[in-house]
């Protein structure tokens, strides 16, 4: 196919795309609010998955999926929380991306439940032992948190959720007809110039 030029099609101004969309109800301006409240925090608490976006000084954007059982999110008051920074691939790109710009998004998911909670706020890298140490799993602290300053918080419909079923079991793909993660890792390598053996 075909590259698209994507320009000739751009909506350039914020007075050109509201002659295309209406502005919204004044209910889903007014939902947003600046701190946790008890509901939030509970949501917060029985959400095992979440999702955490950065982007560097540039604006190169990564979203990075990030669960414990149970949450791994530690609400300290109304206005903060800390994520604890789990050993993984050790790329850090989240990390170094909030090191190099502050402004992050988070979105809570609570498996069955089809609405999310979302959170943006500004970041920080921090190695405070206190903390951290309060956020052991196996009998280890994390090296490194995240801790974020609330700057939005609120509920977001279920639209998104309930339209692609994604509680739903029985629209699942068979297992069989999944991608395999391994496999496209490998491919990725390859593409690369780095060859695996088998």
């Amino acid at each position: 196919m075909n590259s698209i030029n994507f320009s000739q099609y751009a909506v350039t101004s914020e007075d050109e795309l509201r002659r295309i969309v209406k502005a919204p109800h004044e209910h889903v301006v007014k939902k947003s609010v600046t701190t946790i409240n008890e509901q939030c925090k509970q949501f917060i608490k029985m959400s095992p998955l979440f999702f955490l976006s950065t982007s560097n000084k540039d604006g190169t954007c990564d979203v990075s999926p990030r669960g414990d059982l149970p949450s791994p999110i530690k609400v300290i008051n109304s206005h903060q929380l800390v994520i604890p920074d789990r050993p993984g691939n050790r790329r850090l790109d989240s990390i170094t991306n909030i090191i190099s710009n502050p402004h992050v998004g988070l979105v809570f998911l609570i498996p069955g439940l089809e609405e999310v909670l979302r959170i943006n706020g500004r970041a920080t890298v921090i190695k405070n032992g206190p903390i951290l140490n309060d956020m052991q799993m196996n009998g280890a602290s994390p090296l490194l948190g995240i801790g974020v300053d609330v700057e939005e918080c609120y509920i977001h419909c279920s639209r998104a959720l309930n339209q692609s079923k994604i509680w739903d079991a029985q629209t699942w793909q068979k297992a069989e007809n999944l991608p395999i993660g391994k496999e496209i890792f490998r491919d990725h390598l390859k593409m690369n110039g780095i060859e695996l053996k088998a």
